[in-house]
């Protein structure tokens, strides 16, 4: 699976109110694995959202992107003290607080949750749709491919990225266009790094899922009418049994 970078960020604001002026520091570390040369640490300073200087370790001094920005770079750079101080964050702030976001979130990992369904194709020369729709999955990283009989399967499949969820778990849905073979076998499977093995999903082709959505009501609904037919005679019977008979003259 392939690194992506990463950033953790600790601001630093001061406010001045008088005037409405903003003075902001941002000191992150980005990095895609624990070691020292895969970590640069960024200090950068903003004075009303606009960023005028900034310091980082991949560079190894300071860079100002406005007037007064030059002007700071060049007298701090000046300052071994201070551009030794900055250096050193690399490894006493970011390594040392990577290594505990490592162990307790970044190699965490979530199983997915898979559902296999049938849908209307979208018009095209085959006459049936299976999407694959896989949950709830951390890392973001994962493999979603078709099997037909054993045997992989390519030819009309369409998956979208992988989604984000907002709240660190992702979502993705793979579809496949095929026109049904008696007897055969379609299954969905799914790698990822939370697995043990491949999850396989097979596909049962019995019986389309509305048509069995549409059984599954119309038995719930015979059910109840039962249910409340039973209790409507008991009623009537107990009520039978209560009642005074008077003979009529």
């Amino acid at each position: 699976m392939a690194s992506s970078f990463l950033s953790v960020s600790l601001l630093f604001i001061g406010l001045h109110t008088a005037g409405g002026f903003m003075y902001s520091r941002v000191g992150r570390c980005v990095f895609n694995s624990t070691d020292l040369k895969d970590i640069e640490f960024i200090d950068s300073y903003y004075y009303n959202k606009l960023e005028f200087i900034r310091f980082s370790s991949n560079v190894g001094k300071y860079v100002g992107f406005t007037e007064i920005g030059v002007k700071n770079a060049d007298r701090l750079n000046k300052d071994t003290s201070q551009l030794a101080g900055e250096k050193a964050q690399k490894e006493t702030y970011c390594q040392h607080n990577i290594e505990n976001w490592y162990q307790n979130a970044l190699t965490k990992s979530a199983q997915p949750s898979v559902r296999l369904r049938s849908v209307a194709p979208s018009g095209g020369k085959h006459s049936s749709m299976l999407v694959c729709s896989v949950y709830d999955f951390y890392p973001q990283n994962i493999i979603v491919r078709w099997t037909r009989d054993g045997e992989p399967e390519t030819a009309g499949v369409t998956s979208t990225d992988e989604l984000a969820d907002g709240d660190w778990y992702y979502q993705t849905h793979s579809h496949l266009e095929y026109t049904p073979r008696s007897g055969e076998k379609i299954s969905c499977v799914v790698e990822h790094i939370s697995l043990s093995k491949p999850l396989v999903t097979d596909w049962d082709p019995s019986m389309p899922e509305s048509e069995r959505n549409k059984i599954a009501i119309g038995a719930s609904g015979l059910i109840l009418g039962l249910t409340l037919s039973l209790a409507g005679f008991i009623y009537y019977k107990r009520k039978a049994r209560g009642r005074i008979l008077v003979p009529s003259n």
